[in-house]
């Protein structure tokens, strides 16, 4: 088990493409099973477009393949990061 200020120091890299996307920067939780859905990361760069809005991907819990103790391993294409910017 992990808890969640855990998660929050970990890199999020994509297998599909070897990209970097960023740090955890935070997490949905279902009001109702009170499981992670997704987590949302802060797009590496992207300090301006966050300010006014964007700059942010939300990544389906199902869509990370491994947590390790310093990265996050997601399967993401890149048509599926374009959907969620």
């Amino acid at each position: 088990m992990f808890r969640g200020y855990n998660l929050r120091q970990k890199e999020v890299v994509n297998i599909s493409n070897a990209e970097r996307l960023g740090h955890i920067r935070d997490v949905e939780i279902s009001e109702s099973t009170g499981c992670i859905e997704a987590v949302i990361v802060q797009r590496k760069g992207c300090m301006l477009r966050h300010l006014f809005g964007g700059g942010e991907l939300v990544i389906p819990w199902s869509s990370i393949e491994a947590v390790g103790d310093d990265l996050i391993l997601v399967r993401f294409f890149e048509s599926d990061i374009e959907k969620l910017t």
